[in-house]
């Protein structure tokens, strides 16, 4: 079989849990890059015996991040570059449509859509995920958000591609299920929503023309204090949450209270600025 002249890369830390499902399903692929930070479980073990290349990454709290560190200096074989996560797992029907639509010389990238899991119950309802992780190497690039002095992430998580020209959308959806439990959901997202305070403080000071249609609502309705309940009234109602059962109700809830660990961080930063 004829490999799909596509690099894969997968950035990971610690994800002896997830890296063998999600490596497994990438064998049509003709080249897999993981990218680590150091994991000191068996990721990078698990990677090089499934025949993945294995960079390391140390960052040193500037720019370029783990995945535009990885455009600019990996040895990347194809100009098309597929970003994914060890939780996020692509299914045969995925893998078809992208490599037909990447022949297509009109589109320089594509934005991935999710199904979504939830402490171990698939979800039918609620807010979509989706992100351009699928773009051509001469035409994208992580957006580059001046950090230096209090991020401690050191992969691009929010941060969304700028793709020049034009982007399509792959319909096949790619399975994100995290075989982690609940407290490392919890803690990721304690670590995401300081980020998001200290980037709403920074774009209150600057002007971001690359701001997405959902990042400006998001923004706009942080300002108002607005932002959990919208949230959870939006996701558990509006987008009929209640029909996935106590998941769907925990996850709208943990979602909201995740914009609310914004708001409050974001006080909390105003106030030891005073």
């Amino acid at each position: 079989m004829n490999k799909i002249p596509i690099t894969v890369v997968v950035s990971v830390k610690n994800e002896a849990l997830n890296l063998p499902s999600c490596l497994d399903k990438l064998k049509r692929f003709d080249q897999i890059i993981v990218v680590d930070s150091g994991s000191t479980d068996d990721t990078t073990t698990i990677a090089a015996n499934m025949g993945a290349e294995v960079l390391q990454f140390q960052w040193n709290g500037k720019f370029p991040k783990k995945r535009n560190w990885t455009l600019q200096n990996a040895d990347l074989r194809h100009e098309w570059i597929l970003f994914l996560d060890a939780d996020e797992f692509v299914t045969e029907e995925f893998v078809n449509e992208v490599a037909v639509k990447t022949l297509d010389p009109n589109y320089n990238g594509f934005t991935i859509q999710f199904e979504n899991y939830f402490m171990g119950r698939k979800l039918k309802y609620g807010y979509g995920f989706q992100k351009s992780a699928l773009f051509k190497k001469s035409k994208g690039a992580y957006e580059k958000i001046e950090e230096d002095l209090w991020s401690h992430l050191d992969m691009e998580v929010h941060e969304h591609p700028i793709i020049e020209g034009k982007v399509g959308i792959i319909k096949s959806k790619v399975v994100h299920k995290d075989f982690k439990n609940l407290e490392h959901y919890i803690a990721k997202h304690n670590a995401y929503s300081s980020w998001e305070a200290q980037r709403y403080l920074q774009l209150k000071q600057s002007k971001n023309e690359h701001l997405s249609l959902n990042q400006k609502i998001k923004y706009s309705l942080l300002n108002t204090g607005l932002l959990p309940a919208v949230y959870f009234m939006g996701a558990y109602f509006l987008k009929l949450g209640f029909l996935d059962g106590k998941e769907g109700f925990y996850l709208a809830r943990f979602k909201s209270h995740y914009f609310f660990q914004i708001q409050t961080k974001v006080n909390s930063i105003k106030n030891n600025l005073e």
